[in-house]
Parts: structure tokens; sequence; C-alpha cells
């Protein structure tokens, strides 16, 4: 299993880029999970089903499965957020997994910048940034890899590339969390 981050301020295009991604690794023959980081509470249930009313009711897991799939909920009720680490190490295998977000973590990232956002470039900040995927060359040292932000293809390329081994990730990460 590889892993390869893609990162950047929100509305950059990170999500759109790894649903273009997706595809086009499946077609290569590749197994592809991705691992999202959000910032804010959400919630994949609904209130008034079976599984939601578990929850509420105060169940710590809900499984919910069927002949398609299956998704477990975990509440954390308190408990500290999982890192990557503990997140990565719960995923089934697969051939590549694709993290978006997860910014400040010490794994290997592709950072993903829209000129339009007015945002800084985090490579300038952020040693483990190993590419750029970017609708602009303005300002970018010459050793950081660039593609264009919309050229799919040469960003799988650099995926494939980049992507690091799922123990590797999870020494670097786990020494950047000490450090």
């Amino acid at each position: 299993m590889r892993v390869i981050g893609l990162a950047g301020w929100s509305g950059a295009g990170k999500t759109t880029l790894i649903v273009k991604l997706i595809p086009l690794l499946r077609a290569r023959g590749l197994a592809v999970s991705t691992l999202k980081h959000a910032h804010h509470a959400f919630d994949i249930d609904k209130p008034g089903k079976d599984s939601f009313l578990h929850r509420e009711a105060g169940a710590t897991e809900v499984l919910v499965a069927s002949a398609n799939r299956f998704a477990l909920m975990r509440e954390l009720r308190g408990a500290p957020e999982p890192s990557l680490g503990d997140l990565l190490a719960r995923l089934s295998p697969v051939d590549l997994v694709l993290v978006e977000g997860y910014k400040r973590d010490a794994h290997a990232k592709i950072e993903v910048h829209r000129e339009a956002n007015g945002k800084p470039f985090l490579f300038r900040e952020d040693p483990t940034i190993v590419a750029l995927a970017s609708d602009t060359r303005e300002g970018l040292p010459a050793g950081l890899r660039h593609v264009p932000l919309d050229d799919v293809e040469a960003v799988a390329a650099l995926v494939l590339d980049l992507a690091r081994p799922l123990e590797h990730v999870l020494r670097h990460i786990s020494a950047g969390a000490s450090a």
C-alpha cells in the first residue's frame, strides 16, 4: 500500500482533482482508497434512521451493513481526534491511498494551488510538499516539481511516482508528531 497526500487551501480544487484522478488510476488497474480530513462537525447519518437513533442513544460505534457496503461510525464523545497514522492503519489494503487535507502532517504531499484563491503557497513553510499542481508557475523554485492543475494525466504521473509505502509514511508522521 502506498500513500500520497494532496494538500492546499479550501477552494484550491483538491476534491475536484481527486474525483478526476480516481477513475484514471482505476483504469490503470489500481485499487484506490481515499482519506479525507474534515475541519468541522460532519454527519454521514440521517436523523430518524435506526443507525442515527443508535448513536443518539449513546452507542460508541454503529456498524451499518448491507449486500452493497458497510459503514462504521464511531462517536469520539470527547476523546481525541484519531491521528492520520491511526486512520491509515485502519484502512483495508489497496494499491494507493490519496489523503486529502492533513496539510500539517509530515507525509509526502502534492500541493494543490489555485492562484485565484489569493492564498500563499504552502510549500514555502512545509518541507514535506514534494510537488505542486497549480494554475501558475510564478514564484516557484527550480527544484520543486510542478504540473498544471488541469493536466490530470500529469498529476496522476506525479502521484504514482511520489507515493510512499505505508510503513515509510507511518514512520515519518510518527517522527513528525514527536518533534
